[in-house]
């Protein structure tokens, strides 16, 4: 006979399974960096593992844990910028080497982390989660016509950074 913990236990590991990917990949897009996106999601995991129900008390667990993930995305920005402003306040820092673009470096990639990270975590949502601009208001904390103009506003700053590459596609099939 199995437990209500076996049981919730059960339920997380299927979640896992079923969405974790998903879930990186959307916050790949967010912080460009691989690594720190399935650091984001397994500590989302670890946060709904921690909850007393686990998440058997919420509607859609895949939302909530993309919620956390940008949640906690953000409050490393956060901590990331305050730091660098501490640190670097009195001392210039010049980057010296430029690491060689990798396979994985696209030019949608290298577009999205050009974003201000408002715009690029509402594309990202939009795009990547397949969010309506009413659940991204949710997720973010902000109103529904925030999201729209920063949709509006990251759209622009897209065609403009990717124009280029319409140029080169139509030359390259010619």
């Amino acid at each position: 006979m199995t437990t209500q913990r076996q049981r919730g236990e059960q339920a997380m590991e299927e979640l896992y399974h079923a969405c974790y990917r998903r879930l990186v990949a959307q916050v790949y897009a967010f912080t460009t960096d691989l690594t720190e996106a399935q650091d984001v999601v397994q500590e989302a995991f670890a946060r709904a593992l921690a909850r007393p129900r686990g998440l058997a008390d919420v509607d859609n667990p895949e939302a909530w844990l993309r919620t956390v993930a940008v949640n906690v995305v953000r409050r490393r920005w956060r901590r990331r910028k305050l730091l660098d402003a501490i640190l670097l306040r009195d001392r210039p820092v010049a980057q010296t080497v430029e690491p060689a673009p990798g396979p994985e470096r696209t030019d949608l990639r290298e577009a999205l982390a050009a974003l201000p990270p408002t715009f690029r975590e509402v594309v990202v949502l939009h795009y990547y989660a397949d969010l309506p601009v009413d659940e991204i208001a949710a997720v973010l904390g902000v109103p529904a016509g925030t999201v729209k103009s920063r949709l509006s506003r990251a759209r622009t700053a897209l065609a403009d950074r990717l124009d280029g590459y319409r140029t080169e596609v139509t030359r390259a099939r010619s």
